[in-house]
């Protein structure tokens, strides 16, 4: 069972956040450990195993990037194994921002800050995109809908990217 069944909401990524609210306030009355004391060993791990499975469940979707990742390997798009390949485009503009990176001194914040101001643009147009892209997928029918998993592909795996570029700008920056 996917978090999806578990919840009985369609697989989307813009999931009702009240809907997904909702159901993790139910399944926990449902499955709260606490009204199993009186149970058999195996009915309380049931309980617990299920008690669990609601709060990673409510962890997932209450995680954007997550969620858009625990579709995508739902619906078949990634897997553990692979090995996306970006865009050449893309590579060369990371590539150009990690040289800047490189070339930037402690001692000069006005740099750093201007650096930290284009990653956070280029971080809000992937967001944006993203948004756009499953709210498509999520009004298509599914034969409309693998030219957009597709490029929603594309543009998670491009974010993950620059999250690191990210990372390594905090840890340089701090």
């Amino acid at each position: 069972m996917n978090y999806f069944e578990f919840y009985e909401i369609p697989v989307s990524f813009l999931a009702d956040e009240k809907i997904i609210k909702q159901r993790y306030y139910l399944n926990s009355k449902k499955f709260h450990p606490d009204f199993f004391i009186n149970e058999s060993p195996e009915k309380q791990a049931e309980v617990l195993q299920l008690s669990t499975f609601n709060n990673e469940a409510y962890r997932l979707f209450t995680d954007f990037d997550k969620r858009v990742e625990y579709v995508l390997t739902l619906t078949g798009q990634i897997s553990v194994t692979e090995k996306h390949v970006l865009s050449p485009v893309f590579l060369m503009e990371m590539m150009d921002i990690n040289e800047q990176i490189s070339d930037l001194s402690t001692d000069n914040p006005e740099a750093i800050n201007t650096m930290f101001q284009t990653i956070a643009g280029l971080e809000s147009d992937l967001n944006n995109y993203l948004q756009e892209s499953c709210a498509k997928f999520d009004a298509l029918s599914s034969v409309e809908n693998s030219d957009i998993l597709a490029d929603i592909k594309d543009a998670f795996y491009r974010k993950k990217y620059l999250l690191r570029i990210k990372d390594s700008l905090n840890k340089f920056a701090s």
